[in-house]
This record gives C-alpha cells, structure tokens and sequence, in this order.
C-alpha cells in the first residue's frame, strides 16, 4: 500500500473531469463519486506512469500496453489489509488486464494505492456479495452486487509494472 498526497492541481483536474462526465448510467453514488474516481486514477498513475485513457473498458494504458482499470473509494481511516476492495457486478465484463484499488480520504487530500491484481485472478479469488447484504465489520448495506476481495490479497503495482508480459485478455 502505497500513500500519495494529493496536490490542489489533482483536485482541480478531478472535479473538471467529474462536471464533464456528469452521472453514468447504473452509478450506485449517482456520480457523486466521480471526484473520487478521477482522483483515484491520477494517484495511481503517479505510482504507474502510463497514459490516462479514460475509456469504459480501462482507465490507464500502461507502456507496454497492457491497460488498467482503477476502482476508488471514499475513506474516513487509513484502510487495513483485511478491508475489501470491490468490483461491481455490471462491471465484469469490461476488457482490461488488471484491476488497480484505491481509497481516497473525504478530505481529498491524500489516496491510498492498495494494489493491483491481474482481472482473472481477481474473479478467482473474489467472493460474490448480493446487493442488501450487511457487511459484518462495518455494518455498511451493499448498494449493488459485487465481487470482494481482501486488499492484503492485491500485489504491488510496482511489481506488475516490471513484468512486460502481455497477458491474453478474458
């Protein structure tokens, strides 16, 4: 787990990016995390180095080619290795080679960059969590299904940024 600080010229470029997304189409925050997200995609690519694409399928084309997709979410407390990192259900079939975690404080003022794992490998591991379910540690309600996964569970971006494999996409 990585913490980057979050700089004034980020937040710009998130909540600039957010007004021009506007709300999409089965967003459980009803684009209120937009913000988060963008700001979760610039520090993971502060970490990563590749280009910001933005796409439906991906969100960073690294420079070997493979892409990433980042998944950002709010944080009140720096998160622990037993706290999950989700992927929604209507998102499964995206074509991207690995998913990136992020978390981003309310104060938007610094992300935490949990991990990254390689998208067939997450669906390997990742436990299915049906919308309504109580969550036994916070007693949070899922909003949508998804798929878990424990962030101790995540590899380091570093590392996966060092392998110039091209893995065959799902």
């Amino acid at each position: 787990m990585e913490e980057v600080w979050i700089t004034p010229k980020m937040r710009e470029i998130a909540r600039q990016k957010a007004e021009e997304m506007g709300t999409l189409r089965n967003s459980i925050s009803n684009g209120e995390g937009n913000v988060i997200g963008f700001l979760g995609e610039l520090a993971a690519n502060s970490i990563l180095g590749g280009s910001l694409e933005n796409t439906y399928q991906y969100d960073i084309l690294l420079k070997d080619g493979r892409t990433v997709d980042v998944k950002s979410k709010r944080a009140k407390v720096r998160p622990l290795p037993y706290y999950e990192c989700s992927v929604s259900a209507h998102n499964i079939k995206q074509e991207c080679d690995f998913y990136l975690f992020v978390r981003v404080t309310n104060e938007l003022d610094r992300a935490w960059v949990l991990g990254m794992i390689d998208k067939r490998e997450y669906y390997d591991k990742a436990n299915f969590v049906a919308k309504g379910t109580i969550d036994g540690d916070n007693q949070f309600e899922i909003k949508g299904d998804c798929y878990n996964l424990k962030i101790e569970q995540l590899q380091d971006p570093r590392y996966i940024t060092k392998c110039t494999f091209k893995l065959e996409k799902m």
